[in-house]
């Protein structure tokens, strides 16, 4: 069995700056059997950040995904206080956030800006011990 022509970052730079699109790139390396697979959702992963804060007033998905988060992370850290999941940032909600900004060293805004809506996934994904391999 032969070693493929493993694809090296300035090659594959070149051919994506002549135009060719990721699949051509890959197949150019690894030959026409490389397919990319695609899936609507993956399960157990939290979702990205939703590219604006999380503020009172705001009312969406996300800030129910949030106010679930932190409610799984207040079972290990009993200091932030359990909100009513319903997808509306209220002052409760601002109020929690406040308590986790304040326990995990962020500035204390009530706001969930970048910083604190990774570190809300991270500490969430460590309390829930969604990423250990069972």
């Amino acid at each position: 069995m032969s070693c493929p022509n493993w694809m090296r970052q300035w090659d594959s730079k070149y051919l994506g700056d002549q135009g060719y699109s990721a699949i051509e790139i890959l197949r150019t390396f690894y030959g026409n059997s490389i397919y990319i697979n695609s899936s609507e959702e993956i399960s157990g992963v939290p979702s990205s950040w939703p590219g604006f804060e999380l503020t009172v007033g705001s009312s969406n998905s996300k800030v129910k995904q949030m106010q679930d988060q932190l409610n799984v992370i207040s079972k290990a850290y009993p200091l932030i206080p359990k909100v009513i999941s319903d997808g509306i940032y209220g002052e409760k909600t601002a109020d929690a956030v406040k308590v986790f900004q304040q326990v995990f060293n962020l500035p204390q805004t009530g706001v969930v800006d970048f910083p604190t809506w990774y570190k809300i996934s991270e500490i969430f994904v460590g309390v829930s011990r969604i990423a250990e391999i069972v």
